[in-house]
């Protein structure tokens, strides 16, 4: 993962990258990102695969997040006419067959402004200009810091600035010590370490859990086909007992 400053790339920063606050995804990145991945398909196509994602937005977080991993798993349709039938260009999102073939970029001190709520996560882990992972770390030294309250840090961002989630694939917390990822819409005790650094054996239990994540869960290859194979959505509800 490369790495940029929230700040640097923010409406006021040096390296401005964003046209407000509002603005959810790195448009230019994003761009840039689908003209690489999608070299024989027209630019207005590409540009309007963008603007779609764009207008993925209601009043239910759940639905415009399946929405977009619809999108995201199964490429962004934009139909067309030829010789007059209807067609259809395929946009991908994201090059899942060549994983290195993405941009990976980490970013702390991203501040997001919606609905007059100003949120910075701590750390955001875009692909391709588009937020997949929000990260939220609690000091280890502060006995109060705990996994708990980046838990339900997490929880105030979804309700505060809901429009993030709407691309997002994983939620990560930890208290330096402990760490554990789920779902956008799990709850807590649905949360889980990851336990292995090269999918083969399990991690020394003490490996510090943040590292073993990073190295196992985050790398490009593993993360990919995790976000491509393994995210389901249930159309029946149980409640967690």
């Amino acid at each position: 993962w490369k790495y940029a400053d929230g700040k640097e790339i923010s409406p006021e920063g040096l390296f401005c990258e964003r046209d407000s606050f509002e603005q959810i995804l790195l448009l230019n990145r994003l761009r840039d990102s689908l003209y690489k991945i999608n070299p024989l398909l027209p630019a207005d196509a590409v540009d309007s695969a963008v603007q779609k994602i764009q207008r993925v937005h209601s009043t239910d977080l759940l639905a415009d997040n399946e929405l977009f991993h619809e999108l995201l798993v199964e490429k962004v349709k934009i139909p067309y006419r030829e010789n007059g039938y209807e067609r259809s260009h395929e946009v991908a999102l994201v090059d899942f067959d060549n994983p290195l073939n993405n941009e990976f970029l980490a970013v702390n001190q991203y501040t997001i402004v919606e609905n007059n709520q100003n949120k910075r996560p701590d750390v955001i882990l875009f692909v391709n200009g588009i937020p997949f992972v929000v990260i939220e770390l609690k000091n280890p030294v502060d006995e109060n810091a705990t996994v708990r309250k980046a838990y339900e840090q997490i929880q105030t961002y979804k309700y505060a600035i809901p429009s993030l989630f709407t691309y997002n694939a994983l939620c990560v917390i930890s208290d330096g010590l402990e760490c554990k990822a789920g779902s956008v819409s799990a709850g807590f005790n649905r949360f889980m370490n990851w336990k292995t650094e090269d999918g083969r054996k399990e991690a020394s239990r003490f490996a510090p859990q943040l590292d073993v994540t990073i190295k196992g869960m985050l790398n490009p290859v593993t993360f990919l086909d995790l976000i491509r194979n393994f995210i389901v959505f249930r159309k029946t509800k149980k409640e967690d007992i």
